[in-house]
């Protein structure tokens, strides 16, 4: 069966990135549409992390803009991006090593609680305030990515005692728990073993399909990445080199050259 791809939701033009002297990207365009899998691979140095950092209001590029349900933002940080509904795993894991797994996943819903302290510090004392409602609420969504994710039983472990592969599958779960539109992926399976990867693509899918959730991905591994995207670019040095469906990025000569046809 299908999935029915939408309208382009995120649009990237022209963007030029550089510190001092060196570019980073060079003139970038692709576009994202609404409920596909788009993947950014290349060489390491080809630029992919930096171009998920302009997305996310990390770095502010010299030329260019992006676009996001035809709203264009140039100078937004990452909260505002992220208010706007893009959220980013990041290829360094970036959790709270001695918080636990609900508590790691928690702190992606502070964009989504709407009671200020003050609310929350004179909460009803019989549990009926708002607040109190709204963290239920908050709970209730962040079990169910729990349960989603497969990590039930790792609920109350602190992060940093899980294995590697379930410490990945948290940072998916907090970024989910932002109930984003559009989800980067910074090398998602980046360091993992075989089974890992074949668990991480399963999420991937599942987010993409059940949630609706698009999805932007770097990755390294091609057989991952031909597997699971609907359409690839590619970059080098900064550079556009290809864009397409897999079938057409795997058979395009200078990406063979630059990347498909090295050793890795």
């Amino acid at each position: 069966m299908s999935k029915k791809i939408g309208d382009v939701i995120l649009d990237v033009n022209n963007i030029s990135l550089r510190f001092g002297g060196v570019k980073a990207l060079t003139d970038i365009s692709f576009n994202v549409r609404e409920h596909e899998v788009r993947a950014i691979i290349g060489p390491n140095g080809a630029g992919k992390s930096s171009m998920l950092n302009c997305i996310n209001g990390v770095y502010q590029p010299q030329e260019g803009s992006i676009s996001f349900r035809g709203q264009t933002f140039k100078h937004m940080n990452s909260r505002q991006v992220a208010e706007m509904g893009i959220a980013r795993t990041f290829q360094n894991l970036a959790l709270f090593k001695g918080m636990s797994v609900i508590d790691n996943i928690m702190t992606g819903r502070n964009l989504r609680i709407k009671s200020n302290l003050f609310m929350q510090a004179i909460r009803n004392p019989f549990g009926i305030g708002g607040a109190q409602k709204e963290e239920e609420a908050n709970r209730e969504f962040v079990e169910h990515i729990i349960d989603f994710l497969e990590i039930q039983a790792h609920r109350k472990t602190p992060v940093g005692q899980l294995p590697y592969g379930l410490q990945k599958r948290v940072d998916l779960g907090r970024a989910l728990a932002m109930e984003p539109q559009v989800l980067l992926l910074d090398e998602p399976m980046a360091g993992m073993n075989v089974e890992e990867k074949q668990d991480m693509s399963r999420f991937i899918l599942d987010v993409n399909d059940e949630f609706g959730t698009t999805i932007v991905l770097i990755e390294h591994d091609m057989g991952v990445v031909m597997d699971i995207s609907d359409r690839v670019v590619v970059l080098d040095y900064g550079k556009k080199i290809g864009d397409g469906t897999p079938e057409e990025v795997r058979n395009n000569e200078e990406v063979i050259s630059a990347y498909l046809g090295t050793s890795h």
